[in-house]
């Protein structure tokens, strides 16, 4: 397994402490999604339960427990995440307190090959308030023998009791000329990685995928609608019908990135994009800013996304008919 290149410094130190026995009971990596957050979970539960570790750290593939590892049936390995609902037809949205109760049991045995057991929550934010009070308690009395790995795109969501038993790495973007040399050696070419990363604010494995996925065609189309209801030429319930139809999220955090890029050119006397004026413009710009990333985690709850998205898009077109 081979890291994305701004993670090499936070391997060496992991597979280095790993080598020499000090890593702690529970690590916490938190960062956006994208950077490689879960990739390096991997590759460190891999590492820890390797029989035949190489001299770069990195678990060596071919013994029995990397075979396991890639069958995916290790007997000391958990990965824990969103679990089917009782439908047995659409997964959860949460980590609920039955999965970390069940968690807590099998860590609570012996190592089946005697040495480590390793498990993997993630997304950790997404634990219900029973389930990360049931985490605690096995925070609270580690194993010698097992480590805990939370995977976090958003830690502040959770409790700072656990937030304080768990050893923080926060994995950061990297510069802009290592993330667009990433994305040329993943075969993108200059002019494409530089208009993702714009759209992306900087984040090279959202960059990626969207392209991929041709998402930045919604940035364009999140440009027009915002300039069409700043302008009162559509109106909000039409638009957020429209957005809540396909892909909400990801036309939310466009709609955020537009705002901020309108906020700072405002803020440097150049004229936006959206139809406003001028600096008197950017606390709104802000506000909504901040309110459109609020309605992206409420687009993961039982919310009705047509509601969520009308609510935000009304505050954008509503001080403007003053």
């Amino acid at each position: 397994m081979k890291l994305a290149p701004w993670l090499d410094e936070t391997w060496r130190s992991l597979s280095e402490r790993l080598q020499h026995g000090r890593l702690p009971h529970a690590l916490m990596l938190s960062g956006a999604g994208g950077l490689g957050k879960r990739a390096l979970a991997d590759a460190l539960v891999a590492a820890a339960l390797c029989e035949s570790r190489g001299g770069d750290g990195y678990a060596c593939t071919r013994c029995r427990s990397c075979l396991l590892m890639a069958a995916g049936s290790h007997p000391d390995r958990v990965h824990l995440s969103f679990e089917m609902r009782d439908d047995g037809k659409t997964p959860r949205t949460e980590i609920v307190i039955e999965q970390i109760r069940n968690l807590s049991q099998r860590l609570s045995l012996s190592s089946q090959f005697g040495g480590m057991q390793m498990a993997i929550i993630d997304p950790a934010d997404r634990m219900n308030p029973s389930a990360a009070n049931a985490l605690l308690k096995t925070l609270e009395e580690p194993s010698g023998s097992t480590m805990l790995v939370l995977v976090s795109d958003q830690p502040s969501r959770l409790p700072a009791t656990i937030r304080s038993r768990c050893q923080r790495i926060q994995i950061n973007p990297p510069g802009h000329a290592q993330a667009v040399e990433w994305l040329r050696g993943q075969g993108i070419a200059n002019a494409d990685a530089e208009r993702a990363l714009t759209a992306m604010l900087g984040n090279p494995g959202r960059a990626r995928d969207a392209l991929a996925d041709d998402t930045l065609s919604l940035r364009s189309e999140c440009l027009r609608d915002l300039q069409a209801l700043s302008g009162h030429r559509a109106r909000a319930l039409t638009v957020a019908e429209a957005w809540a139809a396909d892909r909400p999220d990801q036309r939310l955090w466009h709609a955020a990135v537009l705002v901020r890029e309108d906020a700072i050119q405002l803020a440097q006397g150049s004229r936006g994009t959206l139809g406003l004026t001028g600096p008197a413009e950017i606390p709104k710009l802000a506000a909504w800013f901040a309110a459109a990333n609020r309605s992206r985690e409420l687009l993961a709850t039982q919310v009705r996304s047509d509601l969520v998205v009308l609510d935000l898009l009304h505050t954008w077109q509503t001080p403007r008919s003053s």
